[in-house]
């Protein structure tokens, strides 16, 4: 336990980090001998690197990339119209005049505001673009399935945003996919002396899904529905010789910086988040505020959490504000919980119940309050598709008055 700071901890009887605010219930998060967590040495470590020349190393590749391509597309790029896929965007486009092919995998649950992102980041660079969206049945059913077995609703995203770029890349023939910020940076599962370089197929599975789709079988889910989840052949993958990198492995990343510089030049917009202090991050989703929320019932610490643990090593706030800023905002109930159990036909007590036995062992002893939400979310948190079609239904046709 923590010596240093129990009285002011979220959640008491845990260790926390004596630098930020992340709990040792985080999955893969390891402590040095004085107590600071893996991401706050990571993030002690990312001052010292020489990114002049790992910036050489990423032209290299890109340079490389483009040589080969001929006249297909240079890479893949996995976009959800978030800040970090539409900075990749700006860096790839603008700066190094890559030609992408921009792939999508839809959750299904695009706020208004993701579905604007999106769209406007399709017209401001000018790509092509590949969407997939699995029926909005399955998705529910998945939801489902996904509480009772990772202990979150996204086993769908998880699983869908490493296995449909894969499965667009083999048939495409397109080698390289590129992603985003590096897992060092605030994961906690690597560092930047020690990162994770090597990608594979089941890389996505391995950090996020957990689960594979044929361990998502149930009765009300077959092998044949889970179909589009699956990532290609071992063969397929080595023929197109697919491999992946993150581009916060070679440039600085700065998601403060990254996220004020494309409002500015790109119009890209924030949303009030649940379960969260700043607007940026799942702004395409109106579920994240109840993946967050399983997130603090599960391991006890929530988006809020992660927030105030990036700010703390950057020195936008005190580790005490931090921690404060956690207790108040990590056990408010979503208002999106209330979509998600309609879709699910789960009742409330069912989803309490499944999430205090998927409760991490070392909080098995501890209170966790769930307090409710102080206002509603200013964006509906029902999914931006709904509101549109139920808006026209309930439109008057024009024709009727004559």
């Amino acid at each position: 336990m923590n010596k240093y700071l129990t009285d002011k901890q979220p959640l008491s009887g845990i260790q926390y980090c004596i630098r930020c605010c992340m709990p040792e219930t985080q999955e893969g998060l390891k402590f040095d001998e004085m107590g600071i967590c893996q991401a706050c040495q990571s993030s002690e470590q990312k001052i010292h690197i020489d990114w002049v020349e790992r910036e050489r190393e990423l032209r290299k590749i890109l340079d490389a990339a483009k040589a080969s391509a001929g006249n297909n597309y240079d890479c893949i790029i996995p976009i959800s119209g978030g800040k970090d896929s539409v900075y990749q965007l700006h860096v790839l486009v603008n700066v190094y005049g890559l030609k992408p092919l921009a792939v999508t995998f839809s959750h299904n649950w695009y706020s208004e505001t993701g579905e604007y992102n999106l769209q406007n980041a399709l017209k401001e660079f000018n790509v092509d673009h590949i969407l997939f969206t699995p029926n909005r049945g399955l998705v529910n059913r998945i939801a489902r399935r996904s509480l009772e077995t990772i202990g979150d609703a996204c086993w769908h995203c998880h699983s869908g945003v490493g296995a449909f770029p894969l499965q667009a890349a083999v048939r495409f023939n397109i080698p390289l996919l590129i992603w985003g910020e590096s897992i060092a940076e605030s994961s906690g599962r690597a560092s930047y002396k020690d990162p994770v370089h090597k990608f594979d197929r089941e890389y996505f599975t391995k950090v996020s899904a957990k689960k594979t789709p044929s361990e998502m079988v149930c009765s009300y889910l077959t092998e044949r529905d889970l179909y589009p989840f699956n990532v290609p052949s071992v063969e397929e993958i080595e023929r197109v010789g697919v491999y992946g990198i993150h581009l916060g492995d070679y440039i600085f990343w700065d998601e403060e910086r990254q996220t004020e510089f494309i409002r500015e030049y790109y119009g890209w917009k924030e949303t009030e988040m649940e379960g969260a202090f700043k607007g940026y991050k799942s702004a395409e989703c109106i579920m994240a505020g109840v993946h967050d929320f399983t997130c603090y019932l599960k391991r006890g610490y929530g988006r809020a959490t992660f927030q105030a643990c990036v700010d703390v090593r950057t020195g936008l706030m005190t580790r005490e504000e931090g921690l404060e800023l956690a207790r108040k905002i990590d056990s408010e109930r979503p208002g999106a919980l209330d979509y998600y159990l309609k879709i699910t036909q789960l009742s409330e007590e069912r989803f309490f119940e499944t999430m205090k036995y998927l409760r991490h062992q070392k909080l098995l002893d501890i209170d966790i309050p769930v307090n409710p939400r102080k206002a509603p979310n200013r964006e509906k948190t029902i999914p931006f598709f709904e509101q549109l079609i139920e808006k026209h239904r309930n439109r008057e046709d024009p024709r009727k008055k004559d």
